[in-house]
This record gives C-alpha cells, sequence and structure tokens, in this order.
C-alpha cells in the first residue's frame, strides 16, 4: 500500500470509531447539559424554555397541540404551564377556535425572559459547534433542520391549526 492509501485508511478508521448514534448522542448530552444550566432560571428549565418559544412565534398557540409538538404529556404541560402563569411568564386564554382549549402566550415580562434566555441558548449552540466555522455551524445547522423536516416529526410545524387571531 502506498503511503498516501494508508493515511486515508487510517483517516476512515479513526473516522468510523465512532458511529454516528455515538457522535448525535455525545453532541445531545453536551448541548442539554450546557442549555440547562443556561435556562434554569425558568420555570421547567429546558422544557419551560420549549414552551415560551413555541408561545413567542405562534400567535395561536392551543396548549394541547404544543405539547404534542413538543413530544410532552399533556398532564406534564399542564404542571409546566402552570408554573410559567405563576411565575408571570405567560398568560392562558380560551382558543376562539375552540372554546374548551386554551392558548398559551408570552406576558410582557415573560418576553424579556425569553429574549434573555434564547440570547444564551445562542450563546450555547456556538459553544457546542464551535469546532466548526460560522459556515460550517450555519450549513450544520440548515441540514439539521431539513433532517427534521423530512422525518417523521416536523419540528417546524405550526402547534396550531385554525384561524390566528389578533391580539
Amino acid at each position: 500500500m502506498t503511503e498516501v492509501t494508508q493515511e486515508r485508511v487510517e483517516e476512515r478508521a479513526e473516522a468510523s470509531s465512532v458511529d454516528f448514534g455515538q457522535a448525535l448522542g455525545a453532541l445531545l448530552r453536551t448541548y442539554l447539559e450546557n442549555a440547562r444550566a443556561a435556562v434554569e432560571d425558568l420555570p421547567g428549565g429546558p422544557r419551560g424554555f420549549q414552551v415560551m418559544a413555541v408561545a413567542a412565534v405562534s400567535a395561536c398557540s392551543n396548549q394541547a397541540r404544543m405539547a404534542e409538538s413538543l413530544g410532552l404529556d399533556r398532564t406534564v404541560m399542564t404542571y409546566l404551564v402552570d408554573d410559567l402563569e405563576k411565575a408571570g411568564l405567560v398568560t392562558r386564554r380560551p382558543d376562539p377556535a375552540d372554546r374548551r382549549a386554551r392558548q398559551v402566550l408570552l406576558t410582557t415580562k415573560g418576553t424579556k425572559a425569553f429574549e434573555k434566555a434564547a440570547s444564551r441558548i445562542e450563546q450555547v449552540e456556538r459553544s457546542v459547534l464551535g469546532g466548526l466555522s460560522d459556515d460550517d455551524a450555519a450549513t450544520f445547522r440548515s441540514l439539521l433542520m431539513k433532517v427534521v423536516a423530512a422525518g417523521p416529526v416536523d419540528a417546524s410545524a405550526t402547534p396550531c391549526a385554525g384561524p390566528v387571531p389578533t391580539c
């Protein structure tokens, strides 16, 4: 074997010593550990942040659909929203499309808290992807979103169908 071929074989062996699942797991564990620390001041930590993130971008955030889109049990979602509401970060109101359902909306205090937490989460993401250039990190994130959107669960799906009320 030539020296160049031997180097390629060794590079492939080194690259394949950690499989895809292990690499994803390591990345996720690092992200989650840092994300927990970044949003520990929010009720529910990362889950509370996710609820606030959905409420921040959707004028029609039906609580049951939010739970479904976030993969949360409805009971867990109820307790989580209760805690966020007690902290003054969100409020509930009847969903005009279904009066039995409740929308979850950020309060003014919640919007400020969310913006600060979102900034900290962005710093976590930059840190976790710190080994990549800015362009590569953007490409990684874009490709990740494509994989998620093409998979069995579309994380970009709106958690509320029906008419969007004006506030």
